[in-house]
């Protein structure tokens, strides 16, 4: 890809508003901003963990992982999950995401290197909706300081 390319697909994506969720191990926790859904029929969503991220070794070593969607009310769920980091603090002690605004549980099928990240494609085994007051994107968090870099 030609520099110019790269600097435009750079500035395209920079004005994307991707879904912020939190995925949880039982151990640790981070941000995540690349995730989707990924097949309807079956289920199945794709998380993307950076290998420079704490949660990194857990995520991919897990045969299941926890992945908490975040709304509006949750910016203090991505503030700690997304600056601090697990070098430093255990995250997961210090919140509870039982107030997150929904949740599933998705078993790994598949780890995809996927260059500076990982993909986990998860099936869904468990699942709940609290509440929905809008989706936090990574527009309302971009200012945040990471723990790690992306």
């Amino acid at each position: 890809m030609s520099s110019s390319a790269t600097s435009d697909f750079g500035d395209i994506v920079a004005g994307l508003d991707y879904p912020m969720v939190v995925v949880t191990t039982a151990t640790s926790g981070c941000l995540v901003g690349f995730s989707t859904q990924c097949s309807i029929d079956p289920p199945r969503y794709l998380v993307c963990v950076s290998k420079v991220n704490h949660t990194h070794e857990s995520a991919v070593a897990a045969d299941a992982v926890t992945v908490h969607v975040l709304d509006v009310e949750d910016r203090h769920l991505a503030e700690v999950f997304g600056q601090l980091t697990g070098d430093d603090v255990d995250k997961l002690s210090l919140v509870d995401l039982r107030t997150a605004a929904a949740w599933f549980e998705g078993r790994v099928l598949e780890r995809l290197d996927l260059g500076d990240h990982t993909g986990l494609v998860l099936e869904p085994v468990a699942a709940e909706r609290r509440r929905w007051s809008g989706q936090l994107g990574y527009q309302s968090v971009k200012d945040l300081d990471p723990g790690h870099p992306a």
